[in-house]
């Protein structure tokens, strides 16, 4: 048997399990997928848009994976500060694949940037999503205008919500008060702004389209941003998607005014240079954009002349990265950690055991399908290494040690209890599923069909000479190979909170597990 720990449930992870246990050139591997929240399927669950359905039925295939007999799903488990060590779990398993993502947002870098109402996009799209991390509901406090720094699908689509009907969001599983705020909302201008020109934004066209389709919204385009980048009078040289783009863009500069509730002016050829204060200095008013122009190069120059833009809410888009995981080495420069074909690099040496797929192997690119091909690459430098790595003597069934270094496993049951009481939510208020948002919810579903009573606090250690010594005499004891007993329970698992959990507020989100 091989043993296998995936860390990290998002589209990533999930693959890599996939094309571990679906080979046929190392038999019987088993594979724990790890995720610091008792739900799966990361950034498809917390960061794809409620209002694209389609997207996010990917869930299904990701849930066939982890139903998979030797898949096992062991939420609510933490790997680094304050949780299980790296070098803790390589002693349980033979080989541990970190999917972590790109767990934090780039900045801009400007001033007023952290004043209140500046926000990252990644913490807007974590509140309408319920991520149990997300910040506190004061995004629309105050806003009849908002800014949002970027133009790329995040962009378009937290532009997107900001100008849609709540009702439209109804039939979605937007938690409940998330929808109320939105419902209530006063924005009825929104400005997506871009630092280079139309042909080089990075949106999709459907994200693009989608924009013009909202009810009670108009999209305004100024022909004269447009004729400032020469790709748009002759985009005959453009790659499919930005062609594609330029034509949607310009067929809405040609449009006479409309008579609409909301707006959403697209934005090019501006450089955010400062986010302005009120005049009390306790919130935002504004940003302050410099006109750029192309250089020739593909790039943009400033011109010296300036815009100010009116906005309450600024949320900027403008790409992730990746943080270090204590333990294991990191590239600060690429946001990333050093892999070749995702065996993890120490001192340029493959570390035996550890490997790396998705965001955190080779950074914060491609769609959700590129980690397919990515997670195979990595598996397969895994699996070339088995015979190596087997050798190892590790615990049969490693929950028990994971329990003892202070965790307390969420398992398939549990997120079966998640879904099912977000279904209950849903019918109580006269909608279809709806999220829960918050760590004591999502914990107390989970741990009402656990039965397991009270687990250690998190601050309960365990020594790592102990923990060794007691796994292994626990070899053999557990469920036989391959089997999940959680999962044959076929119960679902509560949301709520465990003795002396606190939901580990405040530590990086994994929305972005990708």
């Amino acid at each position: 048997m091989l043993r296998v720990a995936v860390v990290g449930s998002g589209p990533s992870g999930v693959y890599t399990a996939q094309a571990l246990v679906e080979q046929q050139a190392v038999p019987d591997v088993h594979v724990d997928v790890l995720d610091r929240l008792p739900c799966p399927y990361g950034l498809v669950r917390y960061g794809v848009a409620p209002d694209h359905e389609k997207i996010k039925s990917l869930q299904n295939n990701l849930r066939k994976v982890l139903e998979h007999p030797r898949v096992r799903f062991l939420g609510h488990v933490e790997i680094g500060p304050g949780g299980v060590r790296p070098d803790q779990l390589r002693e349980l398993y033979h080989a541990v694949v970190y999917c972590v993502g790109a767990a934090t947002d780039r900045r801009l870098g400007i001033p007023g940037e952290t004043l209140p109402g500046s926000f990252s996009a990644t913490e807007f799209v974590s509140w309408y999503s319920a991520h149990p991390d997300a910040p506190a509901d004061d995004f629309l406090l105050g806003a009849r205008s908002a800014v949002v720094i970027g133009v790329g699908n995040v962009a378009v689509d937290v532009t997107r919500i900001l100008a849609r009907g709540a009702e439209e969001l109804r039939p979605t599983d937007v938690p409940q008060a998330a929808l109320g705020l939105l419902a209530d909302s006063r924005v009825n201008e929104v400005h997506m702004v871009g630092r280079r020109g139309p042909s080089q934004a990075k949106f999709t066209t459907k994200e693009l389209r989608e924009l013009g389709s909202l009810p009670g919204a108009e999209v305004v385009v100024d022909p004269a941003e447009l004729a400032l980048d020469p790709a748009v009078a002759d985009s005959s040289g453009l790659p499919a998607v930005n062609r594609r783009n330029v034509e949607v863009l310009r067929g809405w500069a040609a449009q006479p005014p409309r008579d609409r509730s909301r707006r959403i002016h697209l934005r090019f050829h501006l450089r955010p240079v400062a986010v302005l204060p009120s005049p009390d200095g306790e919130r935002v008013a504004g940003v302050r954009f410099e006109r750029t122009v192309p250089d020739g190069h593909g790039g943009v120059v400033g011109t010296g002349a300036f815009e100010e833009i009116p906005a309450q809410l600024v949320l900027r888009s403008v790409g992730y990265r990746g943080v270090p995981l204590l333990g294991l080495p990191f590239d600060a420069d690429h946001g990333t950690v050093p892999n070749a074909e995702g065996r993890v690099l120490r001192d340029g040496t493959p570390s035996p055991g550890e490997y790396v797929a998705g965001w955190i192997k080779r950074g914060p690119t491609g769609v959700i399908g590129s980690n397919r091909p990515c997670a195979k690459q990595t598996a397969a430098a895994l699996l070339a290494d088995a015979p190596a790595l087997a050798g190892r003597r590790v615990p049969d069934d490693p929950r028990e040690a994971l329990r003892l270094l202070g965790q307390e496993p969420v398992e398939w049951p549990g997120w079966q209890a998640i879904e099912a009481a977000e279904a209950a939510l849903g019918r109580t208020l006269g909608r279809t599923t709806v999220k829960i948002p918050d760590w004591a919810g999502l914990l107390g579903a989970a741990g009402d069909v656990t039965g397991q009573g009270e687990r250690p606090a998190r601050g309960d250690r365990t020594d790592r000479g102990d923990l060794v010594e007691q796994g292994a005499d626990r070899a053999g004891q557990g469920a036989p190979a391959g089997q999940n007993q959680s999962m044959d329970q076929g119960e679902p698992m509560d949301q709520g909170e465990r003795a002396g959990r606190n939901g580990r507020a405040g530590q990086p989100s994994p929305s972005r597990a990708v």
